[in-house]
């Protein structure tokens, strides 16, 4: 089973929603879309399920030339982010209505639709309606109702996002191991990292309407090819800064420089844009680390962990560390960069070191 799209693109008058773009995607895992609002996952995924037509490419789905076929004719299940079940149905006749259109037998309808729920956790919930369900329940039952179809393509477009943040967690978990052993390709957008991460599998970084790299989700977030996916993959936002090299020298701005070791000090002399991740830029002290002092703009606290935005040259960073610290407003505070981690980028965005 593979879906793959081919020269696919997608405008709108004067306007490119998604530029033509190659993909193949395998079952086995899952294959993630990742990017901001508007970055073009949902769009793409519309010209995949055959929900939209593109302006130019192909979708073939195992082998098969389907961009003319509905999405009726392309076996595909899709699950939006918000909760689409038929309010006057029961849970059971939501979960069935696939099966009922595609003319199956009752008792095969019947077998399929209690397998999906106990998976789903929904048995108990068989005969009640929508509206008497908790919005975990609901978009279990439109999971449920994904899975019963047994089709060749499942697309879940960020399928989690409208849940609280237990429900988030606790489905984010079950989803892999739910679809793991169907043979379905699974196609999941996401403008979260953290999950695409968790998710695991496969991932295409998105930004404005063209993928900016697409492989395995772990080498994607660990060795980003250019500056567009580090800053599609990092959340809070990636820092970033032009720096100098001369010699092993590296030059941030007038009081930040450092001895540079390894492939970094082998990079040609010149300007290049520094980039690190907001968990390297520590609150406290770290071995090998480079310090540098701002000024706080604004603190957040989360649970065991503290974000504070400041300034650096005429910009702005951010660190993220473990623990509770005691950050003011408008005063200034020293911050600790582990440079082992940093990330640099050539004048044209790729990553050379």
């Amino acid at each position: 089973m593979t879906l793959e799209i081919r020269d696919i693109s997608k405008r709108v008058g004067a306007d490119v929603h998604v530029h033509e773009t190659s993909l193949t995607l395998l079952p086995g895992h899952f294959n993630v879309l990742l990017g901001a609002t508007n970055a073009g996952k949902t769009t793409l995924m519309k010209l995949m399920a055959g929900l939209d037509r593109p302006t130019s490419g192909q979708v073939l789905i195992d082998t098969v030339d389907v961009t003319q076929q509905s999405t009726q004719e392309r076996q595909i299940s899709f699950v939006h982010q918000f909760f689409v079940n038929y309010p006057h149905l029961s849970v059971y006749d939501n979960i069935a209505s696939p099966l009922r259109i595609a003319k199956m037998s009752s008792s095969e309808i019947d077998r399929r639709v209690r397998e999906a729920a106990e998976l789903m956790k929904l048995t108990p919930m068989l005969t009640r309606r929508p509206q008497e369900l908790s919005g975990g329940q609901q978009q279990r039952t439109a999971l449920a109702r994904a899975i019963v179809k047994e089709s060749k393509v499942v697309f879940l477009d960020e399928p989690l996002a409208n849940l609280d943040y237990k429900l988030r967690e606790e489905l984010r978990a079950e989803l892999p191991q739910l679809f793991a052993d169907r043979g379905a390709v699974v196609v999941y957008a996401t403008s979260e990292p953290a999950e695409a991460l968790m998710l695991g599998g496969y991932t295409a970084a998105l930004h404005e309407g063209r993928v900016a790299q697409f492989g395995d989700t772990s080498d994607v977030y660990r060795r980003p090819v250019n500056l567009t996916t580090a800053q599609v993959f990092s959340d809070p936002p990636l820092n970033t800064a032009a720096i100098t090299k001369k010699g092993t020298q590296c030059q941030l701005n007038a009081e930040v420089s450092w001895e540079m070791t390894g492939p970094q000090a082998a990079l040609d002399d010149g300007d290049y844009t520094l980039a690190i991740r907001p968990h390297h830029v520590s609150a406290m002290p770290v071995a090998g680390a480079v310090a540098i002092s701002g000024k706080i703009q604004v603190t957040e606290l989360s649970g065991s962990e503290s974000v504070a935005h400041f300034t650096v040259g005429q910009g702005s960073w951010v660190s993220q560390s473990d623990g509770i610290h005691p950050y003011q407003v408008d005063e200034s505070h020293t911050f600790y960069m582990d440079v082992s981690k940093c990330f640099f980028f050539a004048a044209d965005g790729r990553l050379v070191a």
